[in-house]
């Protein structure tokens, strides 16, 4: 009997140590240490070591801040390191991009010169453009270009035009850039849609557009495959540069202009990103669009301006067009009453051969 209870006594005291065991180390631990504290101790043992509290700040986890607003809680978003580092090769390729556009239509004209009609005008005028799509094309136009030279101002002034004009100069032209991009760029909340619908109904793309570009040699020496209203570069121009570039540029440059709408520097980033990328695959596209509209096509500008063309032009570069006019089945018809001076303007470009 005695032995049964000293086993059952000694029992009772393994028991009773082992629950003992996880309180008292429990007890025995020290408390966590204060954040402030450690960086003190580690500032006497490791002077100039602020890693732990840089890394707590670029972690991205919000702190406390009184001042309200988006992302306000984050002090430093590491991601805006790598958005710093990819618009440098943007930029830089961009601008090699255009540079080269330039370059290669200028020697272009220094060789082919602008592309003429050989036959002689007749006289008889073609409506090619009413008053509402020269109006709805010329806002879409100077805005498109005030945009396209302010910000290749805003995104190449730095390396290219800075070392040359000064910081005086450069700050002015800079700040004056900044404020016409932002005001110019809501112009195109209008303007795209209007060219849109004014223009979409002659922009279908068919067989002959393919037919059109494996020709696209003979049309810069003056044999073009026969077109419609508008040939396959003109609605290249139009689906690209137009519904696709453009849209694109107007959705991240409203991203970009109105910062108060909620969205964080992540979005913000990205939208800057597409926006360098569509606006310079846009200028160059648009480059060549301009040239042909300017000085490398005769009566292009004109048709723009007055609104007119020769049935000669009509015939040389959209035969197809032409053809459909002549049998009444194109909305655009013969003017019989052009003023004589307008008249005398059209048929004297093409003349200038």
């Amino acid at each position: 009997m005695v032995e049964r209870n000293l086993w059952r006594l000694a029992g009772g005291v393994a028991l009773a140590a082992a629950l003992a065991l996880p309180l008292a180390g429990t007890a025995q631990q020290p408390p966590p240490a204060d954040p402030a504290q450690q960086q003190a101790e580690r500032q006497a043992v490791q002077p100039g070591n602020n890693a732990p509290v840089w890394r707590e700040i670029r972690s991205g986890v919000p702190q406390y801040t009184s001042i309200p607003g988006t992302e306000t809680g984050v002090l430093i978003q590491s991601r805006g390191q790598t958005w710093r580092e990819v618009r440098v090769p943007i930029a830089f390729w961009g601008g090699v991009l255009l540079a080269v556009g330039v370059a290669g239509l200028a020697i272009f004209y220094l060789i082919r010169g602008p592309m003429t009609v050989e036959e002689k005008p007749t006289g008889r005028l073609i409506e090619r453009f009413t008053l509402a799509d020269r109006v709805a094309h010329w806002l879409l136009a100077i805005a498109w270009v005030i945009l396209a030279i302010t910000g290749i101002i805003l995104s190449l002034g730095k390396a290219v035009l800075l070392p040359v004009i000064g910081y005086t100069l450069f700050s002015w032209l800079a700040i004056l850039s900044k404020s016409l991009h932002n005001f110019a760029g809501p112009i195109l909340i209008v303007a795209v849609p209007w060219v849109f619908v004014k223009y979409v109904r002659d922009n279908g793309i068919g067989i002959d557009d393919l037919k059109w570009f494996i020709n696209i040699v003979g049309y810069f020496k003056g044999h073009e495959h026969p077109s419609r209203r508008f040939n396959a570069g003109e609605k290249l121009v139009f689906w690209v540069v137009l519904v696709l570039l453009t849209t694109l540029l107007v959705v991240t440059g409203l991203i970009l202009n109105f910062p108060n709408f909620g969205q964080g520097r992540a979005t913000m980033q990205t939208a800057n990103v597409l926006h360098m990328v569509a606006a310079y695959l846009a200028i160059a596209l648009a480059l060549v669009h301009i040239y042909l509209g300017t000085i490398g096509m005769k009566g292009a500008y004109k048709a723009m301006r007055t609104g007119y063309v020769d049935e000669t032009w009509a015939r040389h570069h959209h035969e197809r067009w032409y053809e459909e006019i002549k049998a009444g089945k194109s909305r655009q018809k013969y003017a019989d009453d052009v003023p004589a001076e307008t008249r005398s303007r059209v048929v004297g470009v093409i003349q200038q051969t």
